[in-house]
């Protein structure tokens, strides 16, 4: 053995887990008592390899120290491999023969308690190999027992690890839920909350805007202790997709992946969740839930829609944005969901895009269209399907409004409750302590001190609730309540109604909107959430139009008043006609001149309308020798032809209708003249007054 004394003798070191890393000191110290038997065969260079304390040998999990023995034997620095039996080595067969086929090549001795083998030799490998071979299968049986007796356990609905807060363990094995009214409480707020809300962001945000703490469960040292904290995304999402707050006894909901990384097989330790129809057990009505289960299906599918993934097919969270319909569009060519595109100053422009293949193939977008009409077409359909339920609605909201008044409050109570029990029993412990003991004295009067301090902060807090914020609705919000019940169109358009509200109502009926386009129509299919659907077409805006083009006829009125006078008269008859720009904005001067410049519509030029012969009412009426108000009463009675494009804007009269001798006989029979006489000898008396 000359040959392999001059080589180092290495010692592998092994633990499966980190509780036997912990508890089985015995085991260590036999494995590093190999250290002695080596010296005693005659090494006297010695490695020690431990970095695979606390990982299984069976294959699924990385092990760097096993790699470290493998390099040091590949260079022909090992004489012999030390361990207590083979499993400590590998219990899978492809690392205990690629161990034994290297110490083959190269002369590396094995050793265990039972003696000393030389792979190179037929008879050694084969003992070598039946020991791998079993203590292989070693493992597979003991897997499989605790696995069945597990399952086993799971599926009578008995095998209680960690319970989740909220729930306690009875003396008999059963569950139920904490005795503590406060925790019952917190926990059924968070999915009233989540109802209302629909997104888990919304529900945190509301939780930590208004500073409700929720229970936390901390474990260790017996029994698990409860803690007051502001919550956090991963503990309300938890909260609200863990079966057993719907009364529901689950087991194996996730599952682990074996992958092949490096040649070799590995098990992943990030989990993935099943499908609830996938799980090992689901009792149903295993103890006294929060929720129902059809609650709970809801609240997962719900979840599962909230997901903005890119390319995922679910409708997505609600975000802000004047969008509408955001997450309800599917294109009927592709299949695939819209996105909303915004531009424009400030983001006021929406447009809806289908962007299909282009990412993969390069291809242009599948339709690209405006959101304004849309988004007004379904929300009319939707508001008539809702109208004979507005007044129900309307009850709901002042319900609704009232108990989100009582939410908080009733949460601060039961913390004060809480706070002032806790005081008294600090100052039973203080009572019950000798006085004379000044060292424990003192810190229970420290103790009993910062309760009460708690319990004045909270008596604070809660009348400064009740005096802000009144429990009832007024009798005016109440009545404006209700005419908005009746007429939701006002209603939806009332200055309070955020989008997100409309998106949110919008979603409660919608299921999906497929849409396609045609030459000048979008073509909507609406599926409603109960099952039916309804063909819908919308008109596209033109070519270059947009929402804030004005409308045709406020066109067409400039047009005409351009040929008769300049901007600013322009503008104040505009204004006169109640007529608005696209912005809802009044007009000037400045407006009226840019919407010329757009439509290219020629300015007013001085004479224009005399080179066509056209008067107003005050030159009609000098040419008359009558008052304006003398000409307008000739017009309205028909003596006199003339024209008024709207309301406001001025008449235009042709001169040569002013001078036919019909329209000056009824000017003069207005004015109380007697109609001139036919006889030329006739002469018109003058009568002069005396002074």
């Amino acid at each position: 053995m000359p040959e392999h004394l001059g080589r180092s003798a290495y010692i592998y070191i092994r633990q499966s887990s980190t509780y036997q890393v912990a508890n089985n000191l015995e085991s260590q110290r036999r494995q590093y008592g190999l250290v002695e038997r080596a010296r005693q065969l005659g090494w006297e260079s010695i490695e020690i390899i431990d970095e695979d304390l606390g990982k299984s040998g069976s294959g699924g999990t990385e092990r760097p120290g096993f790699q470290k023995l493998l390099a040091a034997i590949c260079e022909g620095r090992v004489g012999a491999v030390l361990s207590l039996e083979a499993s400590r080595l590998a219990r899978n067969g492809r690392d205990w023969h690629s161990l034994l086929e290297f110490c083959g090549v190269l002369g590396t001795l094995i050793v265990d308690e039972d003696g000393l083998y030389d792979p190179r030799l037929i008879n050694d490998r084969l003992l070598l190999g039946m020991k791998g071979t079993m203590s292989e299968m070693e493992v597979s049986v003991f897997r499989q027992r605790s696995a069945e007796a597990i399952k086993q356990k799971a599926r009578r609905g008995e095998l209680l690890t960690t319970l989740a807060v909220g729930y306690v363990k009875t003396d008999d094995n059963r569950i139920e839920k904490d005795p503590d009214r406060r925790v019952q409480d917190a926990i059924a707020l968070v999915f009233r909350k989540f109802a209302e809300l629909q997104s888990i962001r919304q529900v945190l945000l509301w939780f930590r805007d208004e500073e409700v703490v929720l229970p936390r469960a901390i474990y260790g040292g017996g029994a698990p202790r409860i803690t007051w904290t502001l919550p956090v995304y991963p503990t309300l999402h938890h909260m609200l997709t863990n079966p057993v707050y719907a009364g529901v006894y689950a087991f194996g909901r996730r599952g682990s992946r074996t992958i092949i990384k490096d040649g070799q097989k590995r098990q992943s330790r990030e989990s993935f969740k099943r499908n609830w129809n996938d799980w090992d057990v689901l009792i149903r009505d295993h103890h006294p839930g929060y929720i129902s289960w059809g609650t709970f299906e809801k609240t997962q599918s719900m979840i599962a829609e909230n997901a903005n993934r890119s390319g995922y097919a679910g409708r997505g969270a609600i975000r802000k944005g004047e969008a509408l319909l955001p997450g309800l569009l599917r294109c009927a060519r592709c299949g695939r969901r819209l996105r909303v595109a915004y531009s424009g100053k400030g983001g006021n422009t929406q447009r809806y895009v289908c962007h299909g293949t282009f990412g993969n193939n390069a291809r242009p977008n599948c339709i690209v269209f405006g959101g304004m009409r849309i988004d007004r077409a379904v929300a009319t359909e939707v508001l008539d399907r809702l109208q004979p339920m507005g007044i129900e609605a309307a009850l709901s909201a002042v319900i609704a409004h009232e108990e989100k008044q009582h939410d908080k409050l009733q949460q601060m109570e039961n913390a004060l409750q809480q706070a002032r029990f806790e005081a008294k029993r600090a100052q039973r412990r203080y009572d019950a302590v000798d006085p004379d003991n000044r060292l424990v004295a003192d810190e229970l009067e420290r103790r009993w001190n910062d309760t009460l301090h708690r319990v004045r902060d909270l008596e604070i807090d809660i009348d400064r609730l009740k005096a802000e914020t009144p429990v009832t609705v007024s009798v005016p919000d109440r009545e404006r309540l209700m005419s908005l019940g009746a007429d939701l169109t006002q209603a939806w358009s009332s200055p309070g109604v955020t989008p997100e509200t409309q998106k949110r109502i919008l979603r409660l009926m919608i299921r999906e909107i497929i849409v396609d386009m045609t030459e000048d129509s979008l073509a909507l299919i609406i599926h409603w959430q109960g099952g039916d659907h309804t063909r819908l077409s919308v008109k596209k805006n033109k070519a270059g139009q947009t929402r804030w083009t004005i409308s045709g006829e406020t066109l067409d009125l400039v047009r005409v008043l351009a040929r008769q006078m300049p901007d600013e008269h322009i503008a104040s008859i505009l204004n006169r006609a109640g007529r608005m720009t696209g912005k809802g904005l009044t007009w000037n001067r400045s407006r009226v001149c840019s919407l010329r410049s757009r439509h290219d519509i020629p300015t007013y030029r001085e004479g224009e309308r005399q080179e066509r012969r056209e008067l107003t009412l005050d030159e009609a009426a000098a040419i008359l020798d009558v008052s304006p108000s003398t000409v307008r009463r000739l017009i309205e009675a028909g003596d006199l032809s003339a024209d008024q494009t709207c309301k406001g804007a001025p008449w235009i009269i042709r001169q040569h209708a002013v001078e036919t001798d019909s329209v000056r006989k009824a000017a003069d029979a207005r004015r109380g003249r007697r109609p001139a006489s036919d006889d030329p000898l006739q002469i018109t008396m003058k009568l002069q007054r005396h002074t």
